[in-house]
């Protein structure tokens, strides 16, 4: 695999991972719930879900959208779309988003299993993840190369990149609990990740279709 094409989607990887969404959510509301205790059953939850995910996406989809420059398109311009509708959703969710855990009395606790099991799954199911990776993960598939050996180096640079964002996020939000709960600042995430949504909804109409 080109050495500037994996750069290309570890920025882009990063990037997605960054964003405020259901996933990171749910981390910050765990760490600052629990703090540190839950950290890394957290991370591996969420590096589970993004490994199941990927897995299925591309295992369906990748050599079909190489293979077909229609089925590219229409997938390109519906991530595009649905990218953008999160990101707006996003933005007027804002004034009401909160860090409170579903179906979780406050204060509860949440052991190591728990908090594993619930990232998992939040992160498997997580509408911005498959959509980037049905809709933009095969923009750095090379058509002249063998796709699996592609895809496992993909699936494992994303995955690790997720692992360790989480990890970050809970043991930041672990040590700064007082102020990631402030209203203000889980408004400030909500918002930052909408408009990054909509941004990459609009990089992914722009991108092109690899070509050999």
């Amino acid at each position: 695999m080109d050495f500037s094409l994996w750069l290309a989607f570890v920025a882009a990887s990063t990037a997605l991972l960054l964003i405020p969404g259901p996933t990171v959510l749910l981390v910050l509301a765990y760490a600052v719930g629990q703090g540190k205790r839950v950290a890394v059953p957290t991370a591996l939850g969420v590096a589970t879900g993004d490994l199941i995910a990927m897995s299925a996406s591309l295992a369906g989809l990748g050599a079909l959208v190489l293979t077909s420059a229609t089925l590219f398109m229409a997938l390109k311009w519906a991530g595009a779309v649905y990218l953008v509708w999160l990101g707006v959703r996003m933005l007027l969710s804002a004034k009401h988003a909160t860090l409170d855990l579903p179906n979780a009395a406050p204060g509860a606790a949440v052991g190591p299993q728990t908090a594993f099991l619930n990232a998992a799954t939040v992160t498997a199911l997580n509408p911005k993840s498959i959509v980037f990776f049905i809709a933009f993960v095969p923009q750095f598939l090379d058509p002249a190369a063998p796709i699996l050996g592609q895809s496992a180096i993909l699936i494992a640079t994303f995955v690790g990149l997720a692992a360790f964002n989480a990890l970050a996020y809970a043991l930041l939000a672990a040590r700064l609990r007082a102020t990631i709960r402030r209203p203000a600042i889980v408004r400030w995430l909500t918002r930052a990740g909408g408009t990054t949504l909509i941004g990459m909804g609009v990089a992914t109409a722009t991108i092109r279709r690899a070509t050999a």
